[in-house]
């Protein structure tokens, strides 16, 4: 494991800040085999990387859509293991990509029908408005 340099890295506190999750939820990824390699600094504190922020955008992307923890320890897994495997790792994202737009094609049908009583109601309030003016 190679060490980091203050100048380099951020301290977990400030790759939280940066990418919007906690710290806590950062050491989760961590214990879980979300996360790649983070390196330390000779005090064993956690740096991350420009490389690593990446990464933590990634997954949390891939846990906001939906990704099971199994399936992204499982694209950690690809990703730690190097060149050579890339087909299986684009599988798995097509995957989850056609889920995420199946997902959105029915939130889509959803808002349409919301839409629909919307204006709904909207013309009817725009009748009863009608009627008040005309008294």
């Amino acid at each position: 494991m190679s060490l980091a340099t203050v100048d380099t890295a951020l301290t977990i506190a400030e790759a939280a800040e940066v990418t919007g999750v906690t710290t806590h939820t950062l050491r989760y990824y961590e214990r879980d085999g979300l996360m790649l390699a983070v390196d330390r600094a000779p005090s064993g504190h956690r740096r991350y990387t420009e490389q690593d922020l990446g990464w933590i955008r990634m997954v949390t992307r891939l846990r906001a859509t939906g990704m099971p923890i199994r399936e992204v320890r499982a694209y950690a897994d690809l990703v730690r293991a190097g060149d050579g495997n890339e087909t299986e790792r684009l599988a798995l994202l097509r995957a989850h990509r056609d889920r995420v737009r199946a997902q959105l094609a029915e939130v889509a049908t959803h808002l349409e029908a919301i839409e629909f009583k919307i204006a709904a109601y909207e013309t009817q309030a725009l009748a009863c408005l009608g009627e008040a003016t005309a008294v």
